[in-house]
């Protein structure tokens, strides 16, 4: 990676064409670079972790996958989705061995099944995301608006918090990348810490059951909500797997980006595993799901206010809304940057390929997520069938919508990563030796588009719609339509610009090759 500041020669001077690498080579090399060195293995693993939002999945994924499944072995799910999530991560790990680009998922793809089938994961990639980031606006939007209800006697629309924070994401995200680690990594202690907390005190005082680990017991899986539970747990997990994003960012990211994820997978599985135990214990194994039912996202709440006070209940809600704000910034800065490596490869156009001053934050792309982000807010607030003052639209609506297209094109992905690691190594004749990665990679690949099969045939279910719902086939169609969009265009690249078709995933190791090519006699 460089961030010199000379710039290659032109396609005209070089003789080559003038494809959109040969354009964006044109740049000055801190435009097209991300700034190397600025996280180290502590930033780069506050900032994957910050896209998991811990509290809000221990009070609002947790408690709907208790109530809507009735599953009370959630503890033994995060367990096993942990497992097969460790399989992937070996392989995918390697990969980042030997791709450094902050495109992640649709490097991997171009550079395992080709640069067309690069192209259509970089499209789902950018909508996943950005879907996921649009969910968590809405649920913080209706988390402020409800604490300015109870404490300000204040009615405020949900989408005016959203919106501000729409605004206060953007402006941070033009900081530099070792500066929003720090944000990201305060706020993510401390909601960590006040769930360790919360685990602490329902061991400490138990409902009737006792310390029972009934909630581990393969028992609790029988049913035909195990599958649908697992899409659930699953979309908690979200986040881990961005630490690849960032490796162009680091000084080691051969070293640095293995170990952060194999740290993040472990804290998440560990973490979740036992939060949601720790949910079981304080309700009781038998109660659980009832109280689930009941208290609803709430749960966490009411568990928490009976064993430590009204006032670390408070402090809770605040927290629960600073972690969100967390995610969101952490979400944001991954979309930023799969804009900025399109542009740079000629999938999107070459203004999002730049950096921005000092920075060395992917400006454009983060004006453009700003952007779109806002203008999703402000339709979705005036075409929901609720009021536009009702704080429960967001909630049932926005956040259950774009929450699980998010999770199934981020599982999706991680399923072509699977198999483009497989490929990956076999087309360099290094099968054999990578051996045991590669059946990891296989059996995480299957066992990730089962729980994409799941997904889509439980969508109704999913987003709290009827069977007969278009939602039920709508919704996952967006990602349908996100890789057709993806594909057609690598197909249009390969026969009009083959030049930029052969560029796709290798984002700035083109620029490299431009470099030596064009200093050679």
């Amino acid at each position: 990676m460089t961030t010199g500041s000379s710039s290659t020669s032109s396609s005209s001077s070089t003789g080559r064409p003038a494809t959109a690498g040969g354009a964006i080579s044109t740049f000055k090399g801190q435009d097209r670079a991300l700034h190397a060195g600025r996280l180290g293995t502590g930033g780069l693993l506050l900032s994957v972790l910050a896209a998991t939002a811990p509290l809000m999945v221990v009070a609002g994924v947790m408690p709907t996958t208790f109530a809507v499944m009735g599953i009370v072995g959630q503890p033994l799910l995060f367990v096993i989705l942990g497992v097969v999530l460790v399989l992937f991560s070996v392989g995918y790990a390697e990969m980042s061995r030997h791709v450094h680009n902050a495109g992640a998922f649709y490097a991997y793809v171009a550079r395992g099944l080709g640069g067309t089938a690069g192209a259509g994961a970089a499209a789902v990639a950018l909508v996943a995301y950005s879907a996921l980031q649009f969910g968590i606006y809405g649920v913080f939007g209706f988390e402020v608006s409800g604490l300015f209800a109870t404490y300000a006697h204040v009615d405020v629309a949900w989408w005016i918090p959203a919106l501000i924070a729409v605004l206060a994401v953007g402006a941070l995200s033009w900081l530099k990348i070792d500066v929003n680690a720090l944000v990201l990594g305060v706020l993510l202690v401390v909601e960590v810490a006040l769930v360790v907390i919360f685990d602490i005190a329902a061991v400490a005082d138990p409902a009737k059951e006792g310390l029972s680990l009934h909630a581990f017991n393969p028992d609790t899986l029988t049913g035909a909500g195990v599958g649908t539970a697992l899409c659930f747990c699953i979309a908690a997990f979200t986040g881990f797997e961005q630490a690849p994003v960032y490796a162009e960012e680091t000084s080691r990211p051969h070293i640095l980006v293995p170990r952060v994820m194999f740290l993040a997978i472990g804290f998440v599985a560990v973490f979740f595993a036992l939060s949601s135990w720790a949910l079981t214990i304080a309700a009781g194994p038998s109660g659980i799901v009832g109280a689930a039912q009941k208290q609803s996202a709430g749960l966490l709440f009411f568990l928490t206010e009976s064993r430590l006070g009204g006032a670390f209940t408070d402090v809770l809600h605040v927290l629960f809304v600073t972690g969100m704000f967390a995610a969101l910034l952490s979400f944001h800065n991954v979309v930023a940057r799969y804009a900025f490596a399109m542009g740079r490869e000629g999938l999107l156009p070459s203004a999002f390929g730049r950096t921005t001053g000092t920075s060395g934050a992917p400006g454009t792309g983060s004006l453009l997520q700003t952007g779109v982000s806002a203008i999703v807010l402000i339709a979705f607030a005036v075409t929901d069938d609720k009021p536009i003052g009702d704080p429960t639209a967001p909630v049932l609506h926005l956040f259950t919508w774009a929450g699980n297209v998010g999770a199934l094109g981020v599982i999706l992905l991680m399923a072509a990563a699977s198999l483009s690691v497989i490929v990956f190594f076999a087309r360099r004749g290094a099968a054999r030796a990578q051996a045991w990665r590669l059946a990891t990679s296989a059996i995480a690949a299957v066992a990730l588009l089962v729980i994409a099969g799941y997904t889509v045939k439980d969508f109704d279910i999913l987003v709290g719609a009827g069977p007969d719902s278009v939602l039920s086939w709508l919704l996952p169609a967006l990602i349908a339509a996100a890789l057709v969009v993806g594909l057609v265009q690598g197909l249009v690249l390969r026969s009009r610009k083959p030049e930029a078709h052969a560029r796709i995933g290798l984002g700035n190791e083109a620029f490299q090759l431009d470099k030596a090519a064009d200093s050679t006699p």
